[in-house]
């Protein structure tokens, strides 16, 4: 009896531990203008599910590291979180470098991610799921606009340097070239360190490219607080959206609140939420966020969005699994489909990615977007490029029997992880 006892209590006090959430944002350093607010948000989604009665009877904690823009120490707090806070899931990361640092770890630790952001596809882990933008969902169809609504003829694509924008304007390049018979002579690309400031020459470049005959336009990747000064320089070589509109992948309300948005009036970006989306849906989210935060100034944006998503998405996968652990989290997530934002649904796909709408919003003189075009219905996001050469055959499936994230359609093979490689490859550039 007395043993039965423990066993018992032992039973009681492992329902009553809490079910830790990690969150793996940079809170300093170039990218804290865009992550910190990420940061703020799952918090939020824990403090409201904790307000429901947490999840299997017991309450979510928040535990924070700060890899402060430093896409080596990602690893290392990725590390930390799994294997001293031995959290359950991890929320976090903004770079592709930074997210291409962890994979080994989750990995290793068979851990889970979920990230929030845009990204140039081309993988699909069976630890990370993808609740951003793939290339098919933002940089294709906003370029498909630039050319079908807008006439632009010639594209300047211009990144921060690193795999993000070098992957994603890799597959720009080849889709304008395959299915738009662009020439090389109206590509412009060039590429800026994180951080970068003096924009005058760059801009001088663009401004000439743009004056050679045909249309322009500027394909933004630039990430971080380098927007600022880029979008200053616009203004400040009177450049405006009549004569060549830049969309941008990587700003949205967030990075415009901090500057003034008077010159970048009728600039674009690409998302697949914006904060103006009217629907009942996005007023909660709204309001439970200005509530939140103590701020009637506060924005919502799209990787806030996908954290919203992802978060609903992992905690209706536990109450179906009855269990945080990964393994059952993997098999019980695939089909899940939870509310976005935008008046929809978003379902969980076999490849790790999620269904979303893409928006193209118009930059207004209050910082915020008017929506000038969408899908009719949500796209699913692409692991594999159509127009990468060692893409095309490839595809990714994480369900039984198949359970691979590269798969070879040609030679029926799959290829396996390569997350180590991809990870050391993607430091060593930076």
């Amino acid at each position: 009896m007395l043993a039965a006892g423990t066993l018992t209590g032992a039973g009681q006090a492992l329902a009553d531990d809490p079910i830790k959430v990690g969150i793996l944002h940079s809170l300093s350093g170039t990218m804290a203008i865009s992550e910190t607010v990420l940061k703020d948000t799952v918090e939020m989604l824990i403090e409201q599910q904790n307000e429901q009665g947490g999840l299997l009877g017991r309450e979510l904690e928040a535990v924070v590291v700060d890899p402060a823009s430093n896409w080596p120490l990602f690893a290392e707090r990725a590390r930390e979180l799994l294997e001293q806070h031995e959290v359950d899931v991890v929320f976090g990361n903004w770079t592709s470098v930074s997210r291409k640092a962890v994979l080994p770890v989750f990995e290793e630790l068979n851990g889970l991610l979920f990230y929030p952001v845009q990204y140039e596809g081309e993988e699909s882990s069976e630890n990370v799921f993808y609740t951003g933008a793939a290339p098919n969902q933002q940089a294709i169809p906003a370029v498909e606009y630039l050319i079908n609504e807008v006439g632009i003829e010639r594209f300047a694509l211009i990144g921060t340097d690193y795999v993000y924008p070098r992957t994603t304007n890799r597959i720009l390049e080849a889709f304008l070239k395959e299915e738009h018979g662009v020439a090389d002579e109206d590509i412009m690309i060039e590429y800026t360190p994180f951080g970068h400031s003096d924009w005058q020459n760059i801009v001088s470049e663009i401004r000439r490219f743009g004056e050679e005959g045909k249309r322009t336009a500027v394909v933004s990747t630039i990430n971080g607080d380098a927007n600022v000064p880029f979008y200053r320089e616009l203004g400040n070589q009177g450049i405006d959206a009549a004569d060549i509109p830049v969309i941008a992948f990587s700003v949205g309300e967030q990075e415009l609140s901090g500057i003034d948005t008077g010159p970048l009036v009728g600039h674009l970006a690409a998302w697949n939420y914006f904060m103006s989306v009217d629907t009942d849906e996005n007023y909660d989210f709204i309001d439970a966020w200005i509530d939140y935060t103590g701020d009637e100034e506060a924005v919502t944006n799209d990787p806030m969005e996908a954290h919203y998503i992802g978060f609903n998405m992992w905690a209706e996968a536990v109450r179906k699994a009855g269990t945080t652990d990964p393994d059952a989290i993997k098999d019980a997530i695939i089909g899940v489909a939870v509310p976005n934002l935008t008046g929809g649904y978003a379902a969980m796909m076999p490849n790790h990615h999620i269904t979303k709408p893409v928006l193209i919003g118009e930059v207004q003189d209050n910082g915020q977007f008017d929506i000038v075009w969408q899908t009719p219905s949500t796209v699913a996001g692409d692991a594999w490029s159509d127009f990468l050469p060692g893409s095309r055959d490839l595809m990714a499936d994480w369900q039984a029997p198949m359970r691979c994230g590269n798969y070879n359609v040609a030679t029926g093979s799959c290829g396996g992880s390569t997350a180590a490689e991809e990870a050391e490859e993607a430091l060593a550039e930076e």
